[in-house]
């Protein structure tokens, strides 16, 4: 069969079954669970996968890996990954779909992945007799939290028996109009590592702060001390942010606690530098707290890697989103800050991290992931379900 011929089918199965997939979304937003809890989810997962009679193993409690095998199946292998977890945010939209589970939301998408990699799966699976290779769908836990569903699975071997020649992943853009996509050669998210510090003091009456070691004080100076590591140290050509987020100490007017916990995140370019500061976090934490005479507690919780596409590989599937799509509708990402555990599979293989606009500022489609009136332009999953298929059987 011509590509053209291929493609073409896969236009026309997406388009068939975009009204069904925008239901099975639907169904997973209002049906959220928390990382590493996703159990409903991973049910939902398997029973449709057993409807298309595509065989499936779960790894990491609650992954799915199924395998479609077309012609030839051994003359190449690709994955496909979705992450499947959601966010603790109260959801504030006003649909009918909207969170069931309270305090939890799919506010990164994820049903969206989920949906899109399900809606590739019936594609691929109805054409399989139409497509050389096998496929790998990788339906991940935990993306949302360390140390993060992809490490586990990789633990677990998802990439091997058989192992993959490239793994492909996708993530909604809130950033980018409905109906384009958008691609990176290189370096395209950060890594992202957690900081927790517990300073500890004597306390005391705030009418005698002589007598007491003052830990707000001394957390105060160290937030703004920590900023000079990358103002100071880093290459300023090199993105890096330090942000501490959450300060716990106190709970009246007149006493200075005896402790203030401090939280924030890390997040590097440069795998180098990454380590390197770390170092010098901690050096200075230690001997700032230690000089105005408390004691501190610091653990870094090194998390998500750093994300970077392989450039052949990206290059392949951006020329292939050109052909379906149209060049007019494909970009160029942008580089960010933000981290997705999707780095640990680019470790190990060549993959491609891709962006899909979900944007509608006409219907106020707008709002950022991770915020409680995330939504996306559900004509973004025909999209999206038709790319990841067609990137599936003719990536090299």
């Amino acid at each position: 069969m011509s590509t053209t011929l291929l493609k073409d089918k896969i236009k026309l199965l997406a388009n068939n079954y975009a009204n069904e997939f925008i239901n099975i979304r639907r169904h997973l937003h209002a049906h959220p669970e928390l990382s590493y809890k996703e159990f409903e989810t991973s049910a939902f997962i398997q029973q449709k996968l057993t409807e298309l009679n595509i065989p499936f193993e779960i790894k990491a409690t609650t992954g799915v890996i199924g395998l479609i095998k077309g012609k030839n199946a051994e003359s190449r292998v690709i994955a496909l990954r979705a992450d499947m977890d959601a966010l603790p945010i109260t959801e504030e939209n006003n649909i009918s779909y909207k969170s069931k589970n309270v305090g939890v939301m799919h506010a990164c998408g994820h049903d969206v992945h989920t949906t899109i990699l399900l809606g590739a799966a019936k594609i691929l699976n109805e054409l399989k007799d139409q497509w050389e290779g096998t496929v790998k769908l990788i339906f991940q836990p935990g993306e949302e939290k360390n140390p993060g569903g992809a490490s586990l699975l990789i633990k677990e071997g998802v990439l091997e028996n058989p192992k993959p020649q490239g793994i492909f992943g996708l993530h909604v853009h809130p950033g980018l109009d409905f109906g384009k996509l958008s691609f990176r050669k290189g370096r395209v998210m950060a890594s992202a590592d957690e900081i927790y510090i517990t300073i500890k003091g004597k306390g005391g009456h705030a009418a005698a702060p002589h007598l007491t070691a003052d830990t707000v004080l001394i957390a105060s100076h160290l937030i703004v001390a920590l900023q000079q590591i990358i103002s100071r140290n880093k290459n300023p050509q090199a993105p890096s942010v330090l942000s501490i987020c959450s300060v716990q100490g106190g709970y009246t007017t007149n006493v200075i606690p005896s402790e203030v916990k401090l939280m924030g995140t890390f997040r590097a370019m440069d795998e180098t530098w990454r380590y390197k500061a770390h170092e010098l976090i901690k050096k200075l934490s230690v001997e700032l707290v230690e000089s105005m005479g408390a004691e501190i507690d610091l653990h870094i919780d090194v998390g998500y890697p750093t994300i970077d596409n392989d450039a052949t590989l990206t290059d392949n599937a951006w020329q292939l989103a050109n052909e379906f799509i149209g060049k007019e509708n494909v970009e160029e990402t942008e580089m960010r800050m933000g981290a997705e555990d999707f780095g640990y599979y680019t470790q190990q293989i060549p993959g491609c991290f891709y962006r899909l606009g979900v944007r509608n500022e006409a219907e106020d489609i707008i709002h950022n992931v991770h915020t409680p009136k995330f939504n996306i332009d559900e004509r973004a999953i025909e999209i999206g379900m038709g790319v990841m298929a067609w990137l599936g059987v003719q990536a090299k």
